[in-house]
């Protein structure tokens, strides 16, 4: 199998080019650079505007390919037929999906064109030349404006998907995905979308497709015995490939072993050890530190600092059950118990133009949860839900961290930074202050792990836990302080909202060090409709 199985048909590059200063002589060069005037007279002194150029391209074509709609509606009005094909059976409605027309489309659609035309290439609808040029808006007008087939197969049994993870367009792969465009159909080779995707190394279709598909893609062979994995290994591309391995071991249905054990503990996350760990720790620090009979006798300022360091022990223990167990901020999906009848109206008819939420940023559909999501959400694919302001999942609290709970856990970090540190300043101290009469062959270190096995062991944990929880803490802070998330710092090339229109990275939400960190005190998040500009239409997953 190779990429050149797949056979781009493109209109794009039959558009002329008009230097400045090069004439428009013809009713073609008039449709096809949008000079009106020059078309009307052209038009009045008798050229026709229904026939062919030399090459058998229309003028209607060309009008449609660069987006006259105004020049669309004279060519029709004038004699044009919608349907006039050029020599490989494509019609203008396919020109117009090449550059997203759309307003092209409405005219040519109204006046009678065909959706289901197909050319000569594979039986290529305009869905279909869509998909291939990642024209998302265009394709999702033409189905829900005008019923489209968005997963009709062409002669290759290839459909809009299969062209779409193979070109790379993950956000009109997130479409068809949310209108439940078949991803497990294999075309004429027995590839499914994720295969095509692999072939070509598309990394974020490969995660749309894992993230939004059933796993059992991951298990589908070609006709020559090649899972997706496989091909991607086979062309080098090893991000590709260690990811969709990755995902193919974790989901294998193969290996029940690994799917119970693995599966279970991924569900349940370490919660559980991170709360033995401390229990342990607690009782540790009381009997082998405060309480230990070989230490010096405990003073009243060090007996209240190691007490402190207790209670304080036990507050983290209660916001460790806080973060863990409160709903971080889960979108309603439809179905859900108190979710509205208008949200179940909108993601029936997927109207975006009507709904609050859409701000015309692609990555607001869930394929997963089938819902509009607030911009700055994420779906999880540990929890299977769709996070507002998402920072990540965190597998020591088995929960994600959002915009319910993010405040809760910052707490909690600072809680764990304050308890570590006073528990291990009374222990050095304990220790450090002990000044028993040594052997002469005995070193004092000797003698402090052999006398106090529980101290030690004690002030090894407890400091690694410092260190963690300081550099966890200072990272949060810092992300609050600009009102940014984990997520976006680490995908911010992926987001459009996070680029000025000149490219470079600029924060949205951020009103201020003062302002960031107050909404965050008082509300536990900020208020994401309070922009300082408007983001921009391109985001990923």
């Amino acid at each position: 199998m190779s990429s050149s199985e797949i056979e781009v048909v493109s209109s794009d590059s039959k558009a002329p080019q008009n230097p400045s200063g090069v004439a428009v002589i013809d009713v073609f060069s008039a449709c096809a650079y949008g000079d009106f005037e020059k078309l009307r007279k052209f038009e009045e002194d008798g050229a026709p505007l229904s026939q062919p150029d030399s090459k058998g391209y229309y003028a209607l074509q060309w009008a449609a390919l660069n987006n006259f709609p105004d020049i669309v509606q004279y060519i029709i009005v004038h004699g044009g037929d919608v349907n006039a094909t050029d020599n490989v059976q494509q019609t203008a409605l396919h020109w117009s999906a090449v550059r997203g027309a759309i307003a092209v489309a409405d005219v040519l659609l109204q006046n009678g064109a065909r959706l289901e035309a197909a050319d000569v290439n594979g039986n290529r609808q305009a869905v279909h030349v869509a998909a291939q040029y990642g024209q998302t808006a265009f394709l999702n007008h033409v189905v829900a404006k005008y019923q489209a087939d968005f997963d009709v197969p062409d002669n290759e049994g290839r459909s809009p998907l299969h062209w779409a993870a193979y070109k790379g367009f993950a956000d009109t792969i997130r479409l068809l995905l949310f209108r439940d465009a078949w991803q497990g159909r294999q075309d004429k080779d027995g590839c499914t979308p994720l295969h095509w995707a692999a072939i070509r190394g598309n990394v974020e279709a490969c995660t749309v497709l894992v993230h939004a598909g059933t796993k059992q893609e991951l298990m589908v062979k070609d006709n020559a015995g090649f899972t997706p994995v496989q091909l991607a290994s086979d062309k080098g591309h090893r991000h590709v490939a260690l990811f969709l391995s990755n995902a193919q071991r974790t989901h294998s249905n193969n290996n029940r072993v690994n799917k119970i054990c693995h599966g279970k503990m991924a569900d349940i996350g370490y919660a559980p050890i991170l709360f033995c760990i401390i229990i342990i720790l607690v009782v540790l620090f009381i009997n082998s530190v405060l309480a230990a009979p070989n230490l010096t006798k405990v003073t009243a300022v060090v007996g209240l600092w190691g007490w402190t360091a207790v209670s304080l022990a036990v507050v983290s223990l209660i916001m460790f059950y806080r973060c863990s167990s409160k709903d971080p901020g889960y979108v309603k999906r439809q179905g859900d118990v108190g979710s509205h009848k208008d949200t179940e109206d909108l993601l029936l008819n997927i109207d975006l133009d009507s709904s609050p939420l859409w701000t015309g940023n692609w990555s607001q559909l869930c394929p997963t949860c089938k819902i509009i999501r607030p911009v700055r959400s994420k779906h999880c694919p540990t929890c299977k839900r769709c996070v507002e302001q998402f920072d990540h999942h965190c597998p020591w609290i088995s929960n994600c961290v959002g915009k319910r709970n993010k405040r809760d856990f910052f707490v909690f970090l600072c809680l764990g930074t304050l308890t570590s540190f006073l528990a291990a300043a009374v222990g050095i101290q304990r220790i450090w202050t002990e000044t028993p009469v040594l052997p002469t062959e005995e070193t004092w270190i000797h003698h402090v792990v052999v006398q106090h096995p529980g101290g030690v062991a004690f002030l090894l944990v407890d400091i690694i836990i410092f260190l963690a929880a300081t550099v966890l803490t200072v990272s949060q802070a810092t992300q609050v302080a600009r009102n940014i998330t984990t997520n976006e710092l680490a995908n911010a090339i992926r987001y459009g909202y996070l680029r000025r229109p000149d490219g470079r990275f600029h924060n949205p939400y951020n009103h201020g060090c003062q302002k960031n960190c107050a909404d965050f005190l008082i509300q536990g998040y900020t208020d994401d409709d309070e922009i300082a500009w408007p983001p921009l239409q391109q985001v990923a997953r």
